[in-house]
C-alpha cells in the first residue's frame, strides 16, 4: 500500500447499547475504549481517513472524524447512510466496521483491501463460512448501499441483492468475529472466551 491509502475507514458506533446497559462506543476494554479499538483497526490496517459515526453519545476520538446521526435511534442503516454520506473525495472505497468487534484486528482489514487491489467491488470477511463485518464496499455502490440501509440491515440488503459481486474473504485463521450486545457477551471477552456468534452484515 503507498503512504496515503485509496481506501477510507468508517466506524459504525452510534447506537445506545440498548441490550448492554450502555454505549458501547465509550466501553473499555484492555483499558482502551471500543471505539478508539475499532478506529486503530482501520487505520492499521490501511484506511485513511477514518470516520466515526457517533449518535446516542458524543465523544472526541483521536485519529478519527467524527460525524453525527441525529437519527441513530432508527437503527444501523441511518449511521451508514450518514457515514458513506461523509466519506471524502479520492477514495476508490470504504471499510465498514462495527464498534463491538474488539477480536477484529488489522489483518482483517488488510486482506479486504488487498481484494479490492485486487479488482473486488464488494469484499466481505467470512467466518466459518458466514458473511460478517467487517465489509468493503467500493465507492461505485455507496448510492445503491445507501438506498437500501435500513433499520438495522446496513449494507445487508445490497449485498444479498448482489450476490454476483461479493468477494468473500476468508478470516477464521486471523481473527475472531463475535460482537458485543450484552454483559455476559462483555463478560466472555474479558475472559477471552469468545463465544458470541453476533450478526452478519
Amino acid at each position: 500500500m503507498s503512504a496515503v491509502s485509496p481506501v477510507a475507514g468508517l466506524v459504525l458506533a452510534a447506537g445506545s447499547g440498548s441490550r448492554l446497559g450502555t454505549p458501547k462506543a465509550g466501553l473499555e476494554l484492555d483499558g482502551e475504549r471500543l471505539v478508539d479499538r475499532a478506529v486503530r483497526t482501520l487505520r492499521e490496517g490501511g484506511c485513511t481517513p477514518v470516520l466515526v459515526v457517533l449518535g446516542a453519545v458524543m465523544m472526541e476520538v483521536p485519529d478519527a472524524v467524527v460525524v453525527a446521526n441525529p437519527d441513530w435511534a432508527s437503527g444501523m442503516g441511518s449511521s451508514l447512510r450518514v457515514g458513506l454520506a461523509a466519506l471524502p473525495a479520492g477514495r476508490s472505497a470504504v471499510v465498514v466496521a462495527l464498534v463491538d468487534q474488539p477480536g477484529i484486528g488489522p489483518d482483517v482489514v488488510a486482506r479486504l483491501i488487498a481484494a479490492h487491489v485486487a479488482g473486488a467491488r464488494l469484499a466481505v470477511a467470512t467466518f466459518g463460512g458466514r458473511r460478517r463485518n467487517p465489509v468493503l464496499l467500493a465507492r461505485d455502490t455507496w448510492v445503491e448501499v445507501a438506498e437500501l440501509a435500513r433499520g438495522d440491515s446496513g449494507a445487508r440488503e445490497y449485498l444479498d441483492a448482489n450476490p454476483g459481486l461479493v468477494t468473500a474473504v476468508p478470516c477464521d485463521d486471523i481473527a475472531n468475529p463475535d460482537d458485543i450486545d450484552t454483559p455476559a457477551d462483555l463478560e466472555r471477552h474479558r475472559r477471552g472466551n469468545q463465544t458470541n456468534h453476533g450478526r452478519r452484515p
